[in-house]
């Protein structure tokens, strides 16, 4: 009767630790390639920030504006990113796509970047201290910094539609660029992301 006993208090720790070292058996993990799509729901992910940061430039390059600042001024556009605002239902590592935005325009080789605000002050205060610390011909001058021609902005908004196991995810992407000079609009891009995903027998 005893060992009975010791028997039923054994079963939960026997069967728990089972179940511990199926969970530890069945995890897998392997290396991929960074730019390799692995989508696993329907939510905004790294390749679409990429796809849409390349798409949204090359469209915004190949307007009018360019050649006629080539043109007027003689030199490369300077553009500097401002805000993207995520107004969508889901958190969005915006600053990974502004990084995307970034690397589209410097990859282009027909405009060139102009650091924002938080970044400019920390090379100022590099200067700053070259002045007190570095040698005169090492010291980059304060006051040669060049500033932006266009300032780009814009949004990023969904919307959800659903019906037992099947949602569609609609991502819409809105970027503007503004001549900081007369502050008039000179492109306006677009770009939507349409994402269907279906489960059986189960709700989201």
């Amino acid at each position: 009767m005893k060992n009975n006993r010791k028997l039923i208090k054994l079963i939960p720790f026997a069967v728990l630790s089972t179940l511990a070292l199926t969970a530890c058996q069945s995890t897998k993990v392997q290396r991929i390639d960074a730019n390799q799509e692995v989508a696993l729901s329907d939510k905004w992910n790294g390749k679409d920030s990429q796809l849409v940061a390349e798409a949204m430039i090359s469209d915004m390059l190949s307007f009018a504006w360019v050649n006629e600042h080539l043109k007027k001024e003689g030199s490369r556009p300077a553009i500097i990113i401002q805000t993207v605002r995520n107004k969508s239902h889901q958190h969005i590592a915006v600053d990974t796509f502004l990084n995307d935005l970034k690397r589209a325009i410097l990859r282009s080789g027909q405009a060139d970047f102009v650091a924002n605000k938080d970044v400019r002050n920390e090379i100022r205060e590099e200067r700053k201290d070259q002045e007190l610390n570095a040698t005169l011909e090492s010291q980059n001058e304060m006051g040669q910094e060049y500033g932006a021609d266009y300032a780009l902005s814009g949004t990023i908004n969904s919307f959800v539609d659903q019906q037992g196991g099947t949602r569609v995810t609609f991502y819409q992407v809105d970027l503007r660029l503004i001549d900081m000079t007369s502050n008039r609009e000179v492109w306006n891009g677009q770009k939507k992301i349409q994402k269907l995903q279906e489960r059986s027998g189960y709700g989201f």
